[in-house]
């Protein structure tokens, strides 16, 4: 006769409450972070024909979920070097950074966007997700 009593059920369903209350809490503010994104796994079995449009979509999520902002805007030259080797040869691995920015209209739905851009790297080789200073 196994019993529990009210005060371990309690317990139990508030673990880990204050974790998430923490992470909603934390204001949203401008930060620049430079990731590399595999585009091979995110393009695996596509049609040829809707490689380099889906991966522009992708680079979007990615940056979506990444810095938190509805609004992403890419870069024409991040634009031109998916698109450098055609519809169908998509690179396979894309280094970029993601600058989340303040809204400068007053009459746009978000406060936050995210200007993706791209960065040229000889070598993707023991890179990581790493936060920029400001360059200004």
């Amino acid at each position: 006769q196994f019993r529990r009593g009210p005060s371990s059920v309690e317990s139990i369903a508030t673990m880990g409450r204050g974790d998430k209350k923490d992470k909603k809490s934390k204001q949203m503010d401008v930060i620049i972070r430079e990731c590399t994104i595999n585009l091979n796994k995110r393009l695996h079995k596509t049609t040829f024909k809707t490689k380099a449009p889906k991966a522009i979509k992708e680079i979007k999520a990615f940056a979506r979920k990444m810095m938190r902002t509805d609004d992403v805007r890419v870069d024409v030259q991040l634009n031109k070097f998916i698109w450098s080797k055609g519809v169908r040869n998509v690179p396979r691995r894309v280094r970029v950074r993601l600058h989340r920015k303040r809204n400068e209209d007053e009459e746009a739905a978000d406060q936050f966007y995210t200007h993706v851009t791209y960065v040229k790297v000889d070598s993707f080789k023991e890179l990581e997700t790493k936060c920029v200073e400001d360059e200004a």
